[in-house]
C-alpha cells in the first residue's frame, strides 16, 4: 500500500511539475522539425539494445538526443518530444509495451520526458549542464525502479523481493547508461551546437 501511494505521488507530482515547466511553449516550424528529428533518432537508438546478465539492457545512446536538445535549444521542447517518444516506443519496440495502463503514467511518460530536465538549470556553465543531466538521470531511474516494484514484482528473483529485484535490475543498466550519457554529452561542443541550431545562441 505504501509503495503504491509513493508511486502515485511520484507520477502525479512529476507530471504536474513537468506540465508547469512546459508553460508558454509555442511550437514553430523549426521546433517541429527539431523535435521530430530528435524523436526519430531516439526511438531508433532505443531499439538497439545491449543485453546484460541481469536480464536488463543498455540502449545505444538513446538518452543523448533528448539531453542535447534540452541543453542547446529548449528543455520544454525536449520534454514534449520525450512524451511522444515514450508513447512511440510502446508501439514500435517489442519489450516496451506497458503491462498495465497505469504503467504509462509511472514509466512511459517519465522515462523519456525526464531527459528534458537536463536543461533545467541552463547550459551556459558546464556544472549547470551536469547538474541538469544528473537530475534527469535520477528521475528516470526513479521511474524505472518504481515501475519495476509495482508492475514487475512477479519477476523478482528468489529471496530478493520486489524492491531488491527492481533496484538491482534497473541500477545495473540505467545508472551506467545515465553516467555514460552525461560523460558523452559533457564532451560535446554544446556552445557550437547551440549556435548552429538556433543562430542566436539558444532559444531558452
Amino acid at each position: 500500500m505504501i509503495t503504491a501511494v509513493m508511486t502515485a505521488v511520484f507520477a502525479v507530482g512529476y507530471l504536474i511539475l513537468t506540465i508547469w515547466m512546459c508553460r508558454g511553449l509555442r511550437l514553430s516550424a523549426r521546433d517541429l522539425a527539431l523535435g521530430g528529428a530528435v524523436c526519430a533518432v531516439t526511438v531508433v537508438l532505443a531499439g538497439i539494445r545491449i543485453p546484460l546478465p541481469t536480464g536488463s539492457n543498455i540502449t545505444c545512446g538513446s538518452w543523448i538526443p533528448l539531453m542535447v536538445l534540452a541543453l542547446i535549444y529548449d528543455h520544454r521542447l525536449a520534454m514534449l518530444a520525450g512524451w511522444i517518444c515514450g508513447l512511440l516506443v510502446m508501439i514500435l519496440i517489442p519489450g516496451w509495451q506497458a503491462v498495465h495502463w497505469a504503467q504509462i503514467f509511472v514509466q512511459q511518460l517519465v522515462c523519456f520526458s525526464c531527459l528534458g530536465y537536463a536543461g533545467a538549470f541552463g547550459s551556459d556553465k558546464k556544472w549547470k549542464a551536469v547538474m541538469g543531466m544528473s537530475l534527469a538521470v535520477l528521475l528516470r531511474i526513479c521511474g524505472h525502479v518504481l515501475s519495476g516494484v509495482i508492475f514487475y514484482s512477479q519477476n523478482a528473483w528468489d529471496g530478493w523481493g520486489a524492491w531488491g529485484y527492481s533496484l538491482a535490475f534497473n541500477l545495473s543498466s540505467r545508472l551506467p547508461e545515465g553516467v555514460l550519457s552525461i560523460l558523452i554529452v559533457s564532451m560535446l561542443p554544446l556552445g557550437v551546437l547551440q549556435r548552429a541550431v538556433s543562430g542566436k545562441g539558444g532559444a531558452k
